[in-house]
């Protein structure tokens, strides 16, 4: 088992199972401490390369990712990961697409998709979550 992200750390989001995902924006510096061991990371276009495993999903700013397939897969994957792996999940400013796709996550652990966003907002970033569209994709998320 890898050593889980610290839960009192910045950014890190605790769902209700006890999985912590790091949530953050790629345009500020990485944050000290260990690295993830997964990442899935949700931008316009393909990431640099990490020294840990990653996964781009094709998901411009603003906007809902370009295939809704592929993302369920890989959130789903993000999800199973984070029960034992330092999972990290970023797009460019750390609240939009990362906080839908937190919101994702929170469904899949339980959270009623009706409260997802909220959970997410109380939990991670007040700012988390940015357009009608994303909380009407975290709302038909299953």
């Amino acid at each position: 088992m890898t050593d889980a992200w610290d839960p009192t750390t910045t950014g890190v989001l605790r769902l209700p199972s006890g999985r912590l995902v790091r949530g953050r924006g790629l345009r500020r510096p990485l944050p000290a401490g260990p690295v993830p061991t997964f990442a899935l990371y949700l931008l316009g276009r393909q990431p640099p390369s990490v020294d840990w495993e990653a996964r781009w999903l094709r998901w411009p700013d603003f906007r809902l990712p370009s295939d809704r397939t592929a993302a369920a897969d890989a959130l789903r994957e993000a999800w199973t990961r984070a029960e034992d792996q330092r999972v990290e999940i970023a797009c460019g400013g750390g609240y939009g697409r990362t906080g839908t796709a937190l919101a994702c996550l929170a469904v899949l652990d339980g959270v009623p998709r009706g409260a997802a966003v909220a959970y997410v907002r109380r939990h991670y970033a007040s700012r988390a979550v940015e357009t009608p569209w994303q909380r009407r994709f975290v709302a038909r998320f299953a």
